[in-house]
């Protein structure tokens, strides 16, 4: 019984994920009298446009995965590496970071003043296809490294111990015991990171540098902010759905990745790499911390010019409250959605039935490929006609967030609540508990994961850009929204000093989550 009443919530709430995506095209719709705008299929500048989503985003998955590899070997076969635990955590305060401290730390390294650019030649330009690179890799190679990191700490020491007795060289370990180990993830990381950068938006809108280095998100955004062409940006979110979706639809086939998870293998045996290996494992660890750490540092000596009549100006407080409790509330609910959505999936998996399975996380999880400016679009023309926004912006900002981050808290639940229904979930249907008792049960072995789920969500959720510009108003801003308006004004000091204390709240809760993994 207890089963069943979750169930039927759990499929109640699948249907308001899916009943908002479609309020937020029919609000598109309504305003575009339900035409598409099929002369984008032929323009010659969108054309330009799919080229260039396509191309950065192929580009920023393979340099993420290529550069990953040696890292996360590096990792595996030195395990008392210095500062191998801090390195795991600035992995992820680096794939959670808001992506405005990234670019705002870039600027000042290699912007047109920065610290780096005089080393650079007068041919150097962050803005573009370079920088745009640049910042993908920054914020998703930490995600393949652990990603490829944990995967070699799945291979067993019998392995190892069988090898050593063959007698493999290098070569043969690579081949026979790395290579089958990683071949089953390389694929699902590159494509979850393609689907990343190509539905990308703060990064693209910071440093594209103009109409050369456009991507769809940023299109659609235009069409809609600037020209408010609906039957456009319309078109063009279909055509992005279509192309990240079929990208998803290989993420589904080929298994699914482990975000984020914590580093909990324990010690097994390894063969101790040659004194030429060992050093390039060292040398590939020791400039992994340098391009991760160094656009981070890049904010600090911009503090020192900050003045006291500076410092009277800014207004910090409001901004850090309004993103704190933003991301609090939708994170909160991401996590209570994600918990209700798995109930059906599990029963699904329970029962053996693989395409339902499929098809129902694919529902929980569509809201990672459906472009964010679309969704908060959409429903922002449709409350043009029926609701005070000046009253409801903040309501939309925290549901369209919650909608983003139901797949994030759902990944870092689901392999859990599948551990305790291959063990416990037998037991549970035998005692014919009641609701409350089932739950009094779960949420003990739950509790950490639940922790992790939050706290991941309130990071992702409090860096939120493309949302938050739909919705705001010159009465509220966000930290994020902050950075954005000093850095486009031109006051990187500024933007610098809000950055940086952006980091310090993000590198704590970062701490805190590292905490609850382990």
């Amino acid at each position: 019984m207890a089963q069943r009443s979750v169930q039927i919530i759990g499929y109640l709430a699948l249907s308001f994920l899916v009943l908002i995506t479609a309020w937020a095209f029919y609000g598109l719709g309504s305003v575009a009298e339900r035409r598409l705008s099929w002369s984008v299929l032929v323009d010659a500048y969108i054309h330009q446009i799919l080229l260039f989503s396509l191309k950065q985003a192929a580009l920023s998955a393979t340099l993420a995965v290529l550069l990953a590899l040696p890292v996360a070997r590096a990792l595996y076969y030195l395990p008392n590496l210095v500062g191998k635990r801090s390195f795991l955590a600035l992995c992820l305060l680096c794939f959670v970071l808001p992506s405005l401290i990234l670019v705002t730390g870039l600027v000042a390294l290699l912007g047109g003043s920065g610290w780096l650019t005089p080393y650079l030649g007068e041919s150097w330009s962050l803005y573009g296809l370079q920088g745009i690179l640049l910042a993908h890799c920054f914020l998703n190679l930490p995600f393949a490294i652990r990603a490829f990191y944990l995967q070699l700490q799945a291979l067993p020491a019998s392995s190892w111990l069988l090898a050593r007795q063959l007698k493999f060289n290098t070569w043969q370990q690579c081949y026979l015991l790395e290579w089958p180990q990683l071949r089953g993830r390389l694929l699902t990381v590159w494509v979850f990171i393609f689907v990343l950068c190509f539905n990308s938006f703060a990064v693209i809108l910071s440093l594209g540098g103009g109409p050369q280095a456009t991507t769809l998100e940023v299109a659609i955004y235009q069409a809609l902010k600037y020209d408010f062409n609906i039957p456009e940006a319309l078109s063009l979110a279909w055509l992005q759905l279509l192309i990240a979706g079929s990208f998803y639809l290989l993420i589904t086939r080929f298994g699914s990745s482990g975000w984020l998870s914590a580093d909990t293998a324990k010690p097994q045996f390894l063969p101790k790499p040659k004194p030429v290996q060992a050093g390039l494992h060292r040398l590939s660890y020791y400039l992994a911390w340098i391009v991760l750490i160094a656009p981070l540092l890049a904010l600090i000596p911009s503090l020192l010019q900050i003045n006291a009549e500076r410092l009277s100006k800014l207004t910090l407080l409001k901004p850090l409250l309004t993103s704190l409790g933003l991301g609090l509330i939708a994170a909160c609910l991401a996590v209570l959605f994600a918990l209700l959505v798995l109930s059906p999936i599990r029963q699904a998996r329970q029962q053996h039935q693989w395409r339902r399975q499929w098809l129902l996380e694919g529902l929980a999880n569509h809201h990672l490929l459906m472009p964010a400016m679309v969704l908060s679009v959409g429903l922002y023309v449709w409350s043009l006609k029926h609701l005070d926004l000046e009253t409801w912006g903040g309501v939309f900002v925290i549901l369209v967030n919650t909608l983003v981050l139901v797949p994030f808290a759902t990944q870092q639940l689901k392999p859990r609540l599948f551990q305790f229904d291959d063990q416990y979930q037998r037991l549970t249907q035998q005692l014919k508990l009641n609701t409350l008792a089932y739950w009094r049960i779960l949420m003990p072995w739950l509790a950490r994961d639940l922790q992790a789920a939050f706290v991941l969500c309130l990071l992702l959720a409090m860096g939120d850009v493309a949302i938050f510009s739909i919705f705001a108003n010159d009465d509220w801003m966000s930290l994020p929204w902050l950075i954005y308006s000093y850095a486009g004004s031109y006051r990187i000091i500024e933007a610098s000093l809000v950055s940086f204390l952006f980091l310090l709240v993000c590198a704590c809760l970062v701490f805190w989550l590292e905490k609850i993994k382990t």
